[in-house]
């Protein structure tokens, strides 16, 4: 587990520390006339962000579906400590929890539009020609 998290951290610090790179690289080819630019050269500019797009979503959904998680079971261990202490109360109780989880599952449902609009409905891919 410890391995695994150090090399998907040291991936993400790759991916970030040599974004600068690109970004200088690609204006540097677009100082340079089309003429001077060898014929088998490849952008690999939509790459790259398609490639960052699917890190970003994958992060939205395990961030927001490991904070909801946690809510979610913060909550129902709150419910039943309250009906094991007052089991007179257990329909208001159940009423208040359902609406709650209602709530916190409504997150993980925005995290899951935020990754599919990465994935799909891109706004950076307009960007790039």
């Amino acid at each position: 587990m410890k391995k695994s998290l150090i090399y998907s951290v040291l991936a993400i610090v790759l991916v970030i520390v040599s974004a600068p790179f690109v970004l200088a690289a690609q204006g540097a080819a677009a100082a340079v006339p089309a003429a001077a630019v060898p014929a088998g050269t490849v952008d690999y500019t939509k790459a790259i962000v398609i490639g960052c797009s699917l890190i970003a979503a994958g992060l939205a959904i395990a961030f927001g579906t490991i904070g909801t998680g946690n809510g979610m079971g913060a909550g129902l261990n709150g419910a039943t400590n309250a009906v094991g202490r007052n089991p007179e109360a257990q329909g208001k109780i159940l009423l208040t929890m359902m609406v709650g989880l209602a709530m916190i599952e409504s997150l993980a449902i925005y995290a899951l539009v935020v990754a599919l609009i990465v994935l799909y409905a891109n706004p950076l891919l307009k960007y790039i020609g």
